[in-house]
């Protein structure tokens, strides 16, 4: 299981819910996206916040993402589930997300997504203030791109 979040800065662990599962008898596709989202939040209060209140001034918000479904996930089980930055640009970054069953021991999910500096206040894209840059750079050592 390491193998497979090799290199993840942040990694959390959580129970599949047996509410999760759908007709189908499988975990259903829009979870997870949850799960994607749960360990986003962790890496963003493991930099300590953007210093931005929800609805003002500069902060994240989520501009794509997408899922590449590797293994269907089942109750019970437990997963751990790996975030980090990929690439960092002035006013966006890029967040490999994965997702690892613990019964089966393999890659369950991965995803892509694009996070984007927003002034909330102006409701307008903006780049992300340089401290907020200085710690992903930090934490994750992304490349540099430009979109």
């Amino acid at each position: 299981m390491k193998d497979h979040l090799s290199g993840f800065s942040v990694i959390i662990e959580q129970a599949v819910a047996w509410g999760e599962m759908d007709a189908m008898g499988h975990v259903n596709n829009t979870v997870y996206f949850r799960y994607f989202e749960t360990a986003r939040l962790v890496y963003i209060e493991q930099l300590g916040g953007f210093g931005w209140t929800a609805g003002h001034g500069v902060g994240p918000i989520l501009a794509k993402i997408d899922c590449r479904f590797r293994l269907p996930l089942t109750y019970p089980d437990t997963i751990s589930i790996g975030v980090k930055v990929i690439e960092m640009g002035s006013d966006r970054f890029k967040m490999l997300h994965r997702v690892v069953s613990h019964t089966h021991q393999k890659i369950a999910a991965d995803g892509v997504g694009v996070i984007v500096g927003f002034d909330y206040d102006k409701q307008q894209k903006a780049p992300f203030p340089a401290e907020v840059r200085r710690k992903i750079m930090t934490l994750d050592r992304p490349g540099e791109f430009v979109y």
